[in-house]
């Protein structure tokens, strides 16, 4: 609304000016004149209007790449007319002086024109590099309150930062550039369908994200041009510059991503590492109660997972698969694919062993002396008992 009415505002002073002009250079002889000049002021004025209407989606950097390559091309044109001027008056001999400066004009003219070109040209190409700078000063972005958050293909297809901004602990607005919806859409028209499923299911992420009052979602035209030699640049690499541009951070899944966004100095979120953080934590030395699905890569070994997700080896533990058994946490490996936690079956530290399975007994304890004493001793794995009971 206040868009439309500062342009209703203009229309309304293009008009007085318009009218203005015409009736200044309208005569009794010339009355054509001032409809030229009035109709010459509404065209430039209508061709700047729908210029704005049309291109919605205007960034600072174009509009200061040419403003400045404007100030740059009419300083060095100046520059250049001070130099023609007595260069044209040594080489180009004329009776009439008038005919001297007209020429002078032309060049300094066209001087000044090829000089601003250039200058424009240039900061438009190199604008994402274009700075402020004074010496042993530089002015850059300051921004307000928190970073946005730069969303990732990956990080888009796993769905789980959905249900992140359902908690509202993302109090920040999400991006996702051009190229990366570009990408997406892509993947959702793949010929292979498991790569279409997973790009159907980021658009519905997508269109999820949208429909959360609770966040703000932009999707950003912001694009970032060919590398220098003139090859195209990969999504992640567009990416980092795009983030690194705005002064965002990036969400991603992506290990590479990560790691590359980090060398370039920027901050990245890695949605595993923050689902990892939230996983149970597990002490060598304390107690689970884990179920044993399926055998593991080493001999004897056995495999649960606690209700998050988190693998537990347990040693020793192939014979109980299909059970469950009261585990002792020997050890915890921290991965950058999750957490891993080994331990064995272990008595209780009151002594009481629970059994997982009817054919199985605690062995009985022996002295120092050599006696028995009758009690399951702590830390001795629980043994099969012989079916023939006339061995020895």
């Amino acid at each position: 609304m206040l868009m439309w009415l500062l342009r209703g505002c203009y229309v309304a002073l293009l008009v007085g000016i318009a009218v203005f002009a015409g009736s200044f250079f309208a005569t009794d002889e010339q009355v054509f004149s001032g409809f030229a000049a009035g109709g010459t002021i509404l065209a430039i004025g209508g061709l700047v209007l729908f210029t704005d209407v049309r291109e919605r989606n205007k960034q600072i950097a174009t509009i200061s790449a040419v403003y400045f390559g404007l100030l740059f091309g009419l300083l060095i044109g100046w520059l250049f007319g001070l130099v023609i001027e007595p260069l044209i008056d040594s080489f180009y001999t004329h009776p009439d002086p008038a005919r001297v400066k007209q020429l002078q004009l032309i060049w300094r003219f066209a001087a000044t024109v090829v000089c601003c070109y250039i200058s424009v040209s240039t900061l438009l190409q190199t604008r994402d590099d274009f700075r402020f700078i004074i010496p042993y000063v530089e002015f850059s972005k300051q921004l307000k309150g928190n970073k946005p958050l730069v969303l990732d293909t990956s990080v888009i297809i796993d769905g789980r930062i959905a249900d992140l901004c359902e908690t509202r602990i993302v109090d920040t607005k999400l991006i996702v550039p051009r190229f990366v919806l570009q990408e997406l859409q892509g993947i959702a028209d793949s010929s292979d369908k498991l790569k279409r499923n997973r790009g159907r299911r980021g658009l519905d992420i997508l269109k999820k994200l949208q429909a959360n009052s609770k966040i703000e979602l932009i999707m950003h035209d912001g694009q970032i041009g060919e590398s220098r030699n003139g090859d195209k640049i990969r999504v992640d690499e567009r990416l980092v510059l795009f983030t690194k541009g705005i002064g965002g951070r990036v969400v991603t899944n992506d290990f590479n991503l990560n790691k590359i966004a980090q060398l370039q100095g920027v901050d990245v979120i890695n949605l595993n590492e923050i689902a990892n953080s939230l996983k149970t934590v597990a002490l060598p030395g304390e107690y689970l109660q884990v179920k044993v699905m399926k055998a593991g890569d080493q001999i004897g070994q056995g495999v649960g997972y606690l209700e998050d997700g988190t693998m537990i080896v347990v040693e020793q533990g192939r014979n109980f698969i299909g059970q469950e058994v009261s585990l002792l946490v020997t050890s915890v490996l921290q991965t950058p694919a999750g957490r891993m936690i080994f331990g064995r079956p272990e008595a209780r530290p009151s002594g009481g062993f629970n059994p997982v399975s009817g054919t199985t007994t605690p062995v009985s304890g022996t002295t120092a002396t050599g006696h028995g004493t009758g009690s399951t001793a702590v830390g001795i794995e629980p043994v099969r008992r012989d079916p023939d009971p006339t061995k020895t």
